[in-house]
């Protein structure tokens, strides 16, 4: 899989489902010469790496942004990140930046070549008052920017963030720091359970990198052509 960043779609498909036959349905409606596969936990812990093998086997033009989310202690995610890095050679896996520097140096010391890794900063579904109740007191936006520069720090590649923090990042981060943005919505799409949205237009005018979006394709009645009507309005 290529992995030069300017090479990699600009916009990765969320298969949020355990069902490997609706999964695998869905992968083969989409132009994946245009759009990449984001796999996350619920169909990562229902299938494995052997479900994702099989959901993409015969599909060698497909980029997979692996989306675990690791966090724990520094040798347990550098262990887990080179597991599935040298399996399934994807094009992104990420950590929770959270976990700290020692814990994402590690992760980066342990990724195989050719795959990119990216930290989390602040979760899409939390706000301000949801940071406050766990404790973290400071706005949203400057502790995605903390958490940013650190991961920087640790030599990742870029970050996991809110459409709302692109620009503050660019500026902060460099124009070589990859954004992926989540919480992306087409115009007239039910935001539902995020809290900081934004259009794929909007959001790449400001200079993400990469977005991802999932239920505006995956629940459309014609996933395939959701994909590239989205693609096609964009700049």
């Amino acid at each position: 899989m290529t992995t030069t960043t300017n090479s990699l779609p600009r916009i990765f498909c969320a298969i949020d489902t355990p069902d490997l036959t609706v999964a695998r349905t869905l992968v083969d409606s989409l132009p994946l010469d245009r759009i990449g596969i984001k796999c996350g936990l619920e169909f990562f812990s229902a299938r494995g790496t052997d479900g994702i093998e099989r959901l993409l086997e015969n599909r060698a033009d497909a980029r997979l942004f692996l989306d675990l989310k690791f966090h724990d202690i520094p040798n347990t995610v550098a262990g887990a990140v080179h597991a599935v890095s040298n399996r399934l050679h994807p094009a992104y896996i990420n950590v929770h930046a959270s976990g700290g520097l020692e814990m994402m140096r590690a992760a980066r010391d342990s990724c195989a070549p050719g795959t990119k890794l990216l930290a989390v900063t602040v979760l899409t579904s939390l706000d301000d008052t949801s940071l406050e109740q766990v404790g973290q007191n400071r706005p949203a936006a400057a502790q995605v920017e903390r958490l940013a520069l650190l991961a920087r720090e640790a030599d990742l590649d870029g970050v996991v963030c809110s459409s709302h923090e692109i620009e503050t990042l660019r500026k902060a981060c460099g124009n070589d720091f990859a954004l992926m943005v989540p919480g992306i919505r087409p115009a007239g799409a039910d935001v539902q359970d995020q809290k900081r949205v934004m259009t794929p237009r909007e959001a790449l005018a400001k200079g993400a990198t990469h977005l991802v979006i999932g239920r505006p394709i995956t629940k459309a009645g014609d996933p395939g052509a959701a994909a590239r009507a989205i693609l096609d309005e964009l700049p």
